[in-house]
């Protein structure tokens, strides 16, 4: 069967802090496949329910690849046009995988948290002699992410305004126009074949340098893939991480009862950032959108064979078939199936980096300031407008 309403204009509103849409619990409930209209490519499937982005997240019947180059629907303007991590499917997507997968091993992950780790207590070292109030997204959301990300990739931290810029005009939706979105985007993509290039001059040991050798000594992705696998995990290390900092740490100080729990029992941390990861809801729209290969019948409706679906998985993950009081912050929760890293085979390859990075910066910031809470009333937080990822503009606390 296919509903006959008309699609609903998407996405539903500007979201409002880390408030979820109340749309979203009426479909999980009432309609959990409907139709929307979005501002750029068309109208496309949604699916809320837990079961069902699972589905589409794991099914390969539902294509990512399919939507290369072609104007599926969107809530930004950017079309995806380069083949990368998130944009291929098998065997193009295993290869690269395979290319980035040994940077994110249990060991290499300890030695980046470590370096995370040091990197937290210098920050903290800073704002603590600096006294309160402090802005802990300029002072501290924003450069834990920054370094580790460089870290890995081997970008120079002295570059973060210039990049840093070029990604949040990338990742925008309405915040700026069309064309500001698409020259983000290729100075990224410019900026990264410097560093290319630079490697091919003078040999590294970190990733950048470990896939520019698999372009030149074995062939093993194309110059193109390498460099926009180089912007793929520049952006996602930064941005993604950024705002779950960020986001994690104003929930634990508007949730007092959870942050006593958490303070009074530190080993808690593992479960209180798959916590927060489920959650704060980190997008402001669907996306990962999939192209149907065949038809298939997905909650219920006959999803026909060309058809563009979506997903979202905040909204998934406070599904009451899956989550017991699921709009309730449990920092004990388990099991925790959150959807926050994807599923399936496009399952975020950072994950255990991720949530090693809130693990270390959440951890040492509350063991060294137990104390800390907002500097201002809940409704003077600034949040940011108009892009794809929720997040402060400032988090000023005191102690």
């Amino acid at each position: 069967m296919r509903p006959t309403q008309a699609a609903r204009a998407y996405p539903f509103r500007e979201p409002t802090a880390l408030e979820l849409e109340p749309e979203y619990a009426h479909l999980r409930d009432h309609e959990p496949l409907s139709r929307i209209s979005l501002p750029h490519g068309g109208d496309a499937w949604l699916a809320v329910r837990h079961a069902d982005v699972r589905t589409v997240l794991s099914d390969p019947r539902f294509s990512r690849a399919a939507l290369l180059d072609r104007d599926v629907p969107r809530a930004s303007p950017r079309r995806h046009t380069d083949a990368t991590l998130h944009t291929v499917d098998p065997p193009e997507h295993t290869r690269l995988r395979r290319l980035v997968a040994a940077a994110f091993s249990p060991r290499r992950v300890e030695r980046l948290a470590e370096h995370a780790r040091r990197v937290a207590d210098e920050l903290l070292d800073r704002i603590e002699e600096q006294g309160p109030p402090a802005d802990l997204i300029t002072d501290f959301a924003v450069p834990v992410p920054v370094a580790v990300i460089c870290q890995m990739l081997g970008v120079p931290v002295a570059d973060r305004e210039e990049f840093a810029g070029w990604i949040d005009v990338a990742l925008a939706t309405t915040a700026f126009t069309s064309e500001e979105i698409h020259a983000a985007f290729t100075r990224l993509k410019d900026y990264v074949a410097g560093l290319v290039a630079a490697r091919r001059r003078e040999p590294t040991d970190d990733l950048l340098g470990a896939l520019v050798e698999a372009r030149d000594t074995a062939d093993r992705l194309s110059e193109d893939e390498l460099v926009v696998l180089g912007v793929t995990l520049l952006y996602a290390g930064l941005e993604t991480t950024t705002s779950e900092l960020g986001n994690g740490i104003h929930t634990l100080l508007t949730h007092p009862d959870q942050l006593a729990a958490l303070l009074a029992d530190p080993t808690l941390i593992d479960r209180a950032v798959d916590e927060l990861l489920r959650f704060n809801p980190l997008v402001t729209s669907a996306g990962f959108t999939r192209i149907a290969l065949e038809d298939v019948e997905l909650g219920g409706v006959l999803v026909r064979a060309g058809d563009a679906v979506m997903v979202h998985p905040d909204a998934a993950d406070r599904d009451d078939r899956v989550f017991d009081r699921p709009d309730e912050l449990d920092l004990t929760r388990r099991p925790n199936p959150h959807l926050a890293f994807g599923f399936g085979l496009h399952y975020c390859v950072a994950a255990q980096l991720a949530k090693a990075e809130l693990r270390v910066a959440i951890g040492t910031l509350l063991r060294r300031f137990p104390d800390l809470r907002l500097a201002v009333g809940e409704d003077e937080l600034s949040w940011r407008q108009g892009r794809m990822a929720r997040g402060l503009d400032r988090l000023p606390v005191t102690w």
